[in-house]
């Protein structure tokens, strides 16, 4: 499939600049692989789809605030530095993107804070809007990283133009997110509250949790037609053998394996054995889906929706056919539903 498959007319008054009033109360699309029917129902009603049982797999990753306004020396033009990975915790290395990039060059210093009391250094250029920066912080490794989340806020999408606001550090955030590592949401698990949680577990749905670290490569803009010319970054990835027993025993009882989201999808196909059960894992992925792909561990998944040539789109349109997606979107657009990372939910099986 080519890249021009994936393009579809998507108005921007249904881009979600903020989530639903409560987690659980987002619209739910449930489309259904086997006969091709589409439902409107709540998020909340998803626990009528599950059984005893049943798992759900949940990333627990946990976003940190990643996004720093800093002022660059002697002109003091304002910069904003997004912090994408620590390289190395002995030397304050971090691999960021700045913007406006044309202004930062190996050498400058950025001072950040009222106080200036924290100071990043440019020691290289990676690409065109990347730089590496050594912070300079009198104090231990753990008051530098306090000093960071003080000076950071929510990296909110930035198809959002409007400001942070106290509630998104709650909102862009699992209530299950428990391993800091993300710059961004794993969003389909934005919609579980504490009570979803509790009567899934009620009737009987196990839950098991793998930590895959989403950076900002999930939302690379592909820019080639031929898919298989594409390279995803590589993401951190952690699968226990807690999990794999859990998931390895539902599908061994014939029960529904269910991924939430994309990245649940990505972290488990990443790691599947040559008797396609799932493995333990940890390191990295880079793995790439797009259609046609034969999944070997989930048999449903809970998606948001996605925006037009995005990796996410891809990955959906793989696992419930591309026809049907379309058709699904197409239903979407008509019925107002709300997109990416704050908008609606989708459960396919």
């Amino acid at each position: 499939m080519k890249l021009s498959h994936f393009n579809f007319d998507l108005p921007k008054e249904l881009l979600a600049e903020y989530p639903s009033e409560n987690r659980d109360e987002a619209r739910l699309m449930v489309v259904n692989r086997k006969d091709g029917t589409i439902e409107h129902k709540m998020f909340k009603d998803l626990i009528d789809y599950f059984d005893e049982g049943d798992v759900m797999v949940l990333n627990n990753t946990k976003v940190f605030p990643a996004r720093l306004y800093g002022n660059k020396e002697k002109t003091g033009a304002r910069i904003e530095v997004f912090l994408l990975r620590e390289l190395n915790e002995e030397q304050r290395l971090w691999d960021v993107l700045v913007d406006p990039a044309r202004k930062i060059r190996i050498g400058n210093k950025l001072y950040f804070g009222e106080d200036e009391s924290l100071v990043a250094e440019v020691i290289d250029n990676t690409t065109s809007r990347g730089r590496t920066l050594r912070f300079l912080y009198d104090g231990s490794y753990e008051d530098f990283r306090v000093k960071l989340k003080e000076l950071g806020e929510t990296p909110l999408p930035k198809y959002i133009k409007r400001e942070v606001e106290p509630e998104d550090e709650e909102r862009y955030q699992t209530i299950y997110a428990k391993h800091e590592g993300a710059v961004a949401a794993p969003t389909a698990g934005l919609h579980f509250s504490k009570h979803l949680l509790k009567r899934l577990e009620i009737k009987g749905v196990e839950f098991a949790e793998v930590t895959l670290h989403v950076g900002l490569g999930t939302f690379n803009p592909v820019e080639v037609e031929d898919l298989s010319k594409h390279k995803m970054d590589s993401e951190e990835l952690s699968i226990l053998p807690a999990a794999t027993e859990v998931v390895n025993a539902a599908k061994r009882n014939k029960k529904r394996v269910c991924a939430v989201g994309t990245t649940v999808m990505r972290a488990m196909e990443s790691a599947v054995s040559s008797e396609r059960t799932l493995n333990t894992f940890e390191g990295w992925t880079n793995k790439f889906i797009f259609p046609p792909y034969e999944f070997s561990i989930a048999d449903c998944m809970i998606t948001n929706f996605h925006t037009p040539k995005s990796t996410l789109l891809m990955m959906v349109s793989a696992f419930a056919g591309h026809d049907l997606i379309k058709k699904a979107y197409e239903e979407a657009v008509k019925e107002k539903y709300k997109f990416y990372s704050y908008g609606d939910a989708m459960l396919i099986i």
